[in-house]
């Protein structure tokens, strides 16, 4: 099996192989996505709020004998809507030319998502009709006629729960039904505005069609549903409300906020002591017995158990107690549906700040990664959003750089100090947004959005999808972390280290206050942010000669605070970087990076100079 985007090199998308093609369309948060991943096995990124599939992807699976070809569409409301999303749906059906499309319904608002069905009808598709989420429908106390719903529709309606596989395979066995018997009914109302030549004609005619269809739409889910009290111990609808009300909202969030630091602060912490512990006296020892063996005692020898002790270490110690500690947690607060109440919530902050409460959704994700959420903030509708969003993506700190402030300054120093770290960070980014607001000209716009009911999370899916963002770090950072520790390794063993080290001393000992070796480190952390910290633990572990060694003997508590400030703030990851500069061009990408690197440096250097004033850490 396979996924990929669609679109080769002319932009135009690939038929996937398989009998037959199987495009799933629906409104935004039905579950597309999650019954794709069902479909096929693959990981497709999902979540509880809308926008989550903004690309079109592909994927193949084979049920008993028979292989298909799967195509996940974006959440859209109308295949004639002007939008991103849209033209890339209707792009996808053109070249794809599927042979049976999948609509996925919620029997929550199942008049709205019929609509898209009836679309997909008058465009001479042969459609099945997924009634997803049938749980949550059950707990809510609704339930869908689908025989007559399917009656209504002159096509197969299959009930599923796509998180847990349900009746996936009923629906597969459906799409060939209707595959082989062709194309299903038309609706019964004015369908084709296309045949009138003049324009004015033509959008008077596509309008009056879409009033008949939502008309239609309306009359079916009125027929076919039937509703009764929902089962007890159901999270309740009216938390939206408590989420979205400022007196109540406001507060949640903090706590929130609170709980997810605070989770990350103790559990990382201990789960950071427990490897090194195990690391030291488990597998420290063999791999410094399996050097030993190969290389003997020399220089070789130290340089390797740099690379394969040292390294890899560090990696296990950064990775796996904050980074995927941190992607569960975000994974958790998404699969909810609770960044969509906090968009709605910030909406009136965000105007402040040029933008409005779809722009949180991006920032929010930019916690987990820097790179996904500027592609998101590339959807945002005006230029002055998308580059006030853009930029502010670059600023928040993602999990790799929250890693090194718990890894450094919440590890070895304490809590106090890593809020201290984030409040910095915090008020630059935040003086970053209101000097973008005042700088860029021009207004944003008003807020339309759907509110979705939350949904009770599913921990697997939580636990599948952290897993599947933290084996990028794994399998593509931890190769880099040994062989940068390697390089670090042989330079220090060799004596240039110093040497490469010394034109930064002025900056980094003499402004910063830092070790001239820290320097370097925050240099390659352009590469990947955990990096600098990753490397600069492998250079203490190697230096004090075991395993046991940890940051705080080589560097003091004000030096790991300034050090997680620089990090935290200057030199955006190269990944970071290249996608800025995709869309906002070189002049503004050089602007950016130059802005963060100078605003690091002072900032390091006045708290390095406040804090040795105080006596911190004295």
């Amino acid at each position: 099996m396979s996924v990929r985007h669609c679109g080769g090199s002319d932009g135009r998308a690939e038929r996937p192989d398989g009998e037959i093609v199987i495009a799933i369309a629906g409104n935004p948060n039905v579950g597309k996505s999650t019954l794709f991943n069902a479909m096929t096995g693959l990981g497709v990124s999902t979540a509880h709020y809308p926008g989550t599939t903004r690309e079109v992807y592909t994927g193949t699976a084979r049920f008993g004998e028979r292989i298909i070809g799967v195509v996940d569409l974006p959440g859209i409301y109308g295949f004639c809507d002007s939008g991103a999303d849209e033209e890339a749906a209707r792009r996808a059906l053109l070249d794809l030319a599927p042979d049976v499309v999948v609509i996925v319904v919620d029997p929550a608002i199942l008049a709205r998502n019929l609509c898209l069905a009836f679309e997909a009808l008058e465009r001479g598709f042969p459609i099945v009709v997924a009634v997803n989420l049938a749980d949550e429908a059950r707990r809510a106390g609704i339930e869908v006629d689908r025989d007559a719903l399917a009656s209504a529709l002159g096509a197969e309606v299959v009930s599923t729960t796509a998180t847990r596989s349900i009746g996936v395979e009923q629906l597969v066995q459906a799409a060939f039904r209707a595959a082989e018997g062709g194309a299903s009914r038309r609706m019964p109302y004015d369908s084709e505005p296309e045949v009138f030549p003049d324009p004015l004609l033509r959008t008077s005619a596509a309008l009056r069609s879409a009033r008949e269809r939502h008309a239609v739409a309306g009359r079916v889910a009125s027929a076919v549903l039937t509703k009764r009290e929902p089962v007890r111990g159901r999270l309740p609808r009216d938390f939206t409300s408590l989420t979205t009300w400022p007196w109540t909202g406001v507060p949640l969030v903090i706590v929130v906020a609170a709980a997810v630091f605070g989770f990350l602060f103790f559990v990382g912490d201990l789960l950071a002591s427990a490897f090194s512990a195990l690391w030291a006296a488990v597998a420290s020892p063999v791999v410094t017995s399996a050097v030993a063996a190969v290389a003997g005692d020399g220089l070789a020898s130290r340089v390797l158990l740099w690379g394969f002790d040292a390294g890899l270490e560090a990696s296990r110690d950064i990775g796996l107690p904050y980074i995927l500690t941190f992607y569960f947690l975000l994974g958790f607060l998404e699969d909810t549906g609770y960044l969509n109440s906090l968009a709605f919530l910030s909406d009136r902050v965000m105007h402040r700040l040029g933008l409005h409460g779809r722009a949180m959704i991006p920032l929010v994700a930019a916690a987990g990664c820097n790179v996904p959420a500027l592609v998101a903030a590339a959807q945002l509708p005006t230029k002055r959003e998308r580059t006030i969003a853009s930029t502010l993506v670059l600023f928040v700190p993602c999990s790799a750089r929250t890693a090194v402030i718990l890894g450094s300054v919440g590890h070895y120093i304490g809590l106090a100090p890593a809020l201290l770290v984030l409040a910095v960070v915090f008020a630059v980014w935040l003086s970053i947004a209101l000097s973008l607001e005042r700088m860029l000209r021009g207004r944003s716009r008003g807020l339309i959005m759907e509110m979705f009911s939350f949904r009770r999370p599913s921990l697997r899916r939580v636990a599948a999808k952290a897993w599947g963002q933290f084996r990028e770090f794994l399998f593509v950072a931890t190769p880099i972390v040994v062989a940068g520790s390697l390089v670090l390794g042989g330079l220090y063993e060799s004596g240039w280290l110093m040497h490469l080290s010394r034109p930064l001393s002025p900056l980094v000992e003499g402004w910063l206050g830092l070790p001239a070796v820290a320097g370097v480190t925050l240099v390659v952390g352009m590469l990947r942010k955990e990096l600098s910290l990753q490397l600069l633990v492998a250079l203490t572990v190697a230096t004090a000669g075991s395993a046991g060694a940890v940051l705080a003997d080589i560097m003091t508590p004000t030096d790991l605070v300034v050090f997680a400030v620089v990090n935290s703030i200057a030199l955006p990851c190269i990944s970071s970087v290249a996608m800025y500069w995709r869309q906002q061009g070189w002049g503004r990408t050089l602007l950016a990076v130059g802005a963060s690197i100078a605003i690091a440096l002072i900032l390091g250097g006045l708290i390095a100079r406040i804090l040795a004033g105080a006596g911190f850490g004295g």
